[in-house]
């Protein structure tokens, strides 16, 4: 494929449609324990935990249908698991507007994680129709879509709430969903031809899966990155709205300052995305990771005492920094260590693996602040990304900066 295909085309609508992915996924999340705590009568800690839970489950699901969805992407098309995915997460979120307990909430919130998958197919489809000089740029460069995407949306929520409530905010952001998968059903085209013997193939385990890649040793290590890193942001999301109040007391616009907060990472991702991106391309992937890795450290600890908004909100902006640096590296790293015909697979394990990450990272949160406090989650995130840094040096030779990945 040359430079002049459509490859160009497919990047820039998919670039769109993951920036309103992102914008949908992204303005209820600030505002999710203010809803839950509309369905019911909960103290601190109840609260708490159940946030954790709610924004868990959806996660644990995807942990068991990755790998199926990888399956058929590769059986099937990337295009044609972003229409299935775009469509019944539009469905699913509408819905959510309507709840009148947690267990209904619940139960959407799992059933959207059956759908989940619009992000990282996109990923795979722009990772395989892409020229393999230009990965690195295009895949930072869509990274600013659903970043930008998740940096607009607790902002444009945080005025919905204001101005409406939280139920019309699931209803707009089925319908942001919905205009995603009319946008690919009309522009994004895919040549994709199915390799027989993924049509004949069995179902295999995770283990066997990962058994069949030319280097499954590095593919394991860019998984566990990926837990880890997820284990870094979920850990804190889920309480960022609790933790806002804390700092606020009972001053100030709880909704709007919370989705300022929490759209302050993208901010910082956005701005400096490409600026990696770039770096990676010509430097190496691994080079950029370990950066990534080591302002994710410093930029952590902060936070956890951190004595007004203002401090807190400058040091989730740094931290967005750190995510430039580490996401599109270990997608990258990911793309360029798996052959074209299994990307879909690799990246839908890349997909369980970061659900793995969110499931342990938002109930480690959880119980984390209702034993101590909110800030301890900060000092207990920095220390899972450090232990995660020295084992990568240590133990794979690959991720080392004598090399040029």
């Amino acid at each position: 494929m040359d430079d002049n295909s459509y490859w160009r085309k497919n990047l820039w609508i998919l670039l769109f449609g993951t920036f309103l992915t992102g914008v949908a996924f992204s303005e209820v999340i600030p505002f999710q324990p203010l809803y839950i705590s509309q369905l019911g009568s909960f103290d601190k800690n109840a609260l708490s935990i159940w946030s954790g839970i709610i924004y868990a489950v959806p996660f644990l699901v995807v942990i068991f249908t990755s790998t199926m969805w990888g399956r058929f992407a590769d059986r099937h098309g990337r295009r044609r698991m972003v229409l299935q995915t775009s469509l019944g997460s539009a469905i699913t979120i509408f819905l959510m507007a309507f709840c009148t307990n947690v267990w209904q909430l619940f139960f959407l919130k799992a059933l959207q994680g059956f759908f989940d998958g619009v992000i990282p197919n996109s990923i795979a489809l722009v990772a395989t129709g892409t020229p393999r000089k230009k990965t690195g740029y295009a895949l930072s460069l869509l990274s600013t879509g659903y970043t930008s995407g998740f940096l607009v949306g607790p902002i444009f929520g945080g005025f919905l709430v204001r101005l409406f409530s939280i139920r019309i905010s699931f209803m707009l952001t089925g319908l942001l969903l919905f205009s995603f998968f009319a946008l690919t059903l009309l522009f994004v085209k895919e040549s994709f031809q199915p390799d027989p013997a993924k049509l004949k193939e069995k179902k295999q385990s995770t283990i066997k899966i990962i058994k069949s890649f030319s280097n499954p040793r590095f593919i394991t290590w860019i998984l566990i990155i990926s837990i880890s890193l997820q284990i870094m942001n979920n850990s804190i999301n889920p309480l960022i709205t609790l933790y806002v109040k804390e700092l606020m007391g009972s001053s100030g616009d709880l909704s709007l300052v919370s989705g300022l907060v929490a759209a302050l990472p993208g901010i910082g991702m956005v701005m400096t995305s490409p600026l990696f991106g770039r770096f990676s391309d010509k430097h190496g992937s691994n080079r950029v990771l370990t950066i990534g890795f080591l302002l994710a450290i410093l930029f952590l600890f902060p936070q956890g005492f951190a004595p007004s908004v203002l401090f807190f909100g400058l040091f989730r902006f740094l931290t967005g920094i750190s995510n430039a640096a580490l996401f599109p590296s270990v997608q990258t790293l990911l793309a360029k260590g798996t052959p074209d015909n299994s990307t879909g697979m690799a990246f839908s394990l890349n997909q369980g693996a970061q659900a793995i990450g969110i499931c342990i990272g938002s109930i480690l949160g959880s119980i984390v602040s209702s034993i101590w406090d909110y800030d301890m989650v900060f000092y207990v995130s920095a220390l899972v990304v450090l232990i995660t840094f020295i084992l990568v040096k240590w133990k794979v030779p690959e991720l080392r900066n004598n090399y040029n990945i």
